[in-house]
């Protein structure tokens, strides 16, 4: 990929606005997450947990901190490790010793104490930078992945570059994605819906939202004898928006679905759906669904 010092969008002269430190970096990570979306499937939904968390025996020189500690769904979580300047491949060796202890991130996460919760969770690893090398560009479009602890976790690369209008304060930020994904490890099922394919949190949104929109006048009460609380679990199929804008400003943890398009608008209240699915409750949620004449292939 060629960098160049100047660009132009929209018939505007951009020149190089670079970050100046990683810190500067990691924060417009945090509050831009989407940032971190490595696909439209497995991977779209980023959520940053953490900053800046320190691991013992991080690096094989010591101890380590890792910059980014992010969740994509209730079972998938990410370490982010930033460059300012290039990616490649003595990055990686950073970030696989990161990887390797990865356990003492447990505490962080929003999951249960047990082992069997704690086993089943998946990993992957992102880099990000300013610039990306060739080597380390032709392993991640081959679908990197290293394997620890009989486990495969998946290498993502992002590029990110920042420029700033000649002529305004207007700031452009340009990335760039390096990531194949195999699916080795995880229930990546998909399901069919009125013609669309979804994933579990997907899924469960598309069937609301339809329902919904069959039935403008429900009411929040009457929605959920039709999805009762129970199908879920303890935090239910899904949350008065401003409760569940509430778990998400205390935890940090995006337990529900609170993009604007995806809000569901009830006759007394904004509902947001969890995102909060699993192979045994979604089962449960498809058969409500069915219940109610709905098809799910």
């Amino acid at each position: 990929m060629n960098i160049f010092k100047q660009i132009t969008a929209n018939n505007i002269a951009l020149e190089e606005y670079p970050f100046r430190k990683e810190l500067a970096m990691e924060a417009y990570l945090i509050e831009n997450e989407s940032i971190l979306k490595l696909d439209s499937d497995n991977f779209s939904d980023p959520s940053i947990i953490e900053a800046e968390l320190a691991l013992n025996e991080g690096r094989s020189s010591g101890n380590g901190r890792i910059d980014i500690l992010a969740q994509y769904d209730p079972s998938t979580y990410a370490i982010v490790e930033l460059k300012l300047e290039e990616i490649n491949n003595s990055t990686l060796s950073q970030l696989e010793n990161y990887l390797k202890q990865r356990n003492q991130l447990l505490k962080h996460l929003p999951v249960d104490s047990d082992n069997d919760a704690q086993m089943n969770l998946n990993w992957v690893g992102i880099l990000v930078g300013k610039t990306i090398s060739k080597e380390l560009v032709d392993k991640l479009m081959k679908g990197l992945e290293l394997e620890m602890d009989g486990r495969k976790i998946p290498i993502a690369g992002i590029t990110i570059n920042r420029y700033r209008s000649q002529s305004s304060t207007e700031i452009y930020v340009v990335t760039d994605t390096y990531f194949k994904f195999t699916g080795a490890n995880k229930d990546y099922t998909k399901y069919r819906f009125n013609g669309n394919e979804y994933n579990k949190g997907q899924l469960v949104n598309a069937i609301i939202k339809a329902y919904v929109s069959q039935n403008p006048q429900i009411t929040f009460s009457q929605l959920e004898k039709i999805f009762p609380k129970s199908i879920q679990g303890s935090q239910g199929c899904f949350k008065i928006k401003a409760d569940a804008e509430e778990v998400y400003n205390r935890t940090g943890w995006k337990r529900h679905r609170l993009n604007p398009e995806e809000l569901i608008s009830l006759s007394d209240s904004i509902i947001a759906t969890s995102t909060q699915w699993n192979s045994n409750n979604i089962t449960e949620f498809i058969k409500s669904a069915r219940k109610i004449g709905y098809t799910v292939l």
